[in-house]
């Protein structure tokens, strides 16, 4: 009788046994946060990287027929944008508007924005402005919008 209670106690001993681990921490040479790994082409980890977003007005909110199509947006990219930046952006489609000093109601427009995250140099910073000013060449718009901040980037 003695040894039909012994061996429920030694299976669920092992059975801890087996389902214990060993501790995470600083003392234990692990880490409990998830190490990422750089693809093949990028690094795991990059410094002086900003994110850049640049506002596209396309025409009137309210006349889809009117300003630049999707095929002349999508030419535009090919043409101007992915020579720039080949390694790849975002676009996004949204909804604006803005009012003119001189405007008595704000200009409602479909917009496009468009992401690039690139290395923060002065060649990549030229290759933004160009992209704006073959926009405003392209359609006679007046702006480009720009905004750009740090950004911290991990592949």
């Amino acid at each position: 009788m003695r040894v039909r209670g012994f061996l429920p106690v030694s299976l669920f001993a092992l059975a801890l046994a087996v389902c214990a681990h060993r501790p995470i921490g600083p003392s234990s040479g692990t880490s409990a946060a998830p190490t990422l790994k750089g693809d093949t082409v990028h690094p795991g980890r990059s410094a002086g990287w900003v994110d850049t977003r640049l506002y596209f007005g396309l025409g009137p909110a309210d006349h889809p027929d009117q300003g630049v199509t999707e095929t002349r947006w999508r030419n535009f990219l090919d043409r101007e944008v992915t020579p720039r930046f080949p390694d790849g952006l975002s676009v996004l489609d949204v909804y604006g508007q803005w009012q003119g000093k001189e405007e008595s109601a704000p200009e409602r427009l479909r917009s496009k924005v468009l992401i690039v995250d690139y290395q923060d140099s002065e060649e990549n910073r030229a290759k933004i402005d160009a992209i704006r000013a073959a926009w405003k060449q392209m359609t006679g718009d007046h702006s480009v919008m720009r905004v750009t901040q740090p950004a911290d980037v991990s592949f």
